[in-house]
């Protein structure tokens, strides 16, 4: 497909747009903090940063309703916790911007039914569902419509979510083709591998909040110290004693713990590997890596405590963040509204 104006112009030079979306669905793992939000919180002085608590998104499936507001709430204080800062972020809940569910609508009239009926994880979460939802299959349009409203340039995912970011792109730039350039064509960024933290229980298995309920699976951001060590006492590893990287895929329990500790550390993997020379095996190892963890963990649970303790100022730093984002993707909505013909209130 032909790129657009909009995409060149989103190369010049200057501050790009990110925008990020997290599920307020299961409790935050220690593979959601290392995989997205320490890099959201160490990048946002670069770019201009759109992180947004994706609460329409999680209703796919059913939510409890009192329990979905709870989590929406605590992801938001962790998000500010663990360095998401309201002066250089606009941090958001979905549902509190109606462009959102507007975008998706309007997205959803220029979008074949065939591009959603390939979407790969919409086969995989159906096959085993009795009743499928039509917000299930309509999950990647609503993804494109929070992308497209803020002209985002960058929407860094795993790669499991890269096909959501290429359907993005498709139906960018079908709006521009049949209405005149409107959206800019975002962009997918693969995390680095080395941020992809998985099972502790199997080091095969990407760390997910949809499995925080099998025991010895992942680390809670908000686990206490003693449940941390346990968690990592516990993490499969393999019947040898060697601390260090390596392609064999039977030593993928130890490249992980490594990998963890490589992203919290900040060492190079050499480095690492110097740090477990006198290790005395995968005891010390799974010792190590804890405390590391622990340590990093340790002051966000302190201020996560400290802003659960004052809801009214979180909520008001939550409207904040939502009036910013209003201001930019109504004006956004506007344009696109008046390209599809529709008469805009005159105030």
């Amino acid at each position: 497909m032909q790129t657009s104006e909009l995409t060149r112009e989103a190369a010049a030079p200057g501050k790009r747009r990110v925008f990020s979306g997290i599920q307020p669905s299961g409790e935050v793992q220690l593979g959601n903090y290392l995989g997205a939000i320490k890099g959201w919180v160490e990048r946002q002085e670069d770019k201009t940063n759109f992180f947004c608590l994706v609460d329409l998104h999680a209703i796919t499936v059913y939510q409890e309703p009192e329990e979905l507001r709870r989590q929406t709430r605590s992801l938001a204080a962790i998000l500010f916790a663990a360095g998401l800062d309201p002066d250089k972020s606009t941090v958001f809940i979905q549902s509190h911007v109606p462009a959102h569910a507007e975008a998706c609508w309007i997205l959803n009239c220029v979008t074949p039914m065939g591009w959603l009926e390939r979407m790969t994880q919409f086969k995989d979460k159906s096959a085993n569902q009795e009743r499928v939802s039509a917000g299930l299959l309509d999950y990647p349009v609503l993804m494109a419509g929070d992308i497209l409203l803020y002209d985002t340039h960058e929407v860094p995912v795993g790669e499991d979510q890269r096909q959501h970011v290429e359907l993005a792109r498709d139906i960018a730039e079908r709006f521009n083709r049949v209405y005149g350039e409107t959206f800019v064509v975002p962009e997918a960024v693969i995390a680095e591998a080395g941020a992809r933290v998985m099972g502790l229980n199997d080091p095969t298995a990407k760390m997910s909040k949809s499995f925080s309920h099998i025991r010895g699976h992942a680390v809670g951001v908000l686990d206490e110290p003693k449940e941390i060590e346990r968690s990592f006492k516990r993490a499969v590893t393999d019947s040898g004693n060697e601390i260090t990287f390596s392609d064999d895929p039977e030593r993928a329990g130890v490249n992980n713990l490594l990998g963890i500790y490589k992203v919290i550390t900040g060492r190079s993997s050499s480095q690492v590997e110097g740090d477990f020379v006198d290790a005395r095996g995968y005891g010390d190892l799974k010792a190590r890596v804890a405390e590391v963890v622990i340590e990093e963990l340790a002051p966000i649970q302190k201020r996560y405590h400290e802003i659960m303790d004052d809801v009214g100022e979180l909520d008001r730093l939550l409207a904040r963040g939502a009036e910013h984002a209003a201001s930019v993707s109504t004006p956004k909505m506007d344009e696109v509204k008046e390209k599809v013909g529709f008469t805009l209130p005159r105030s």
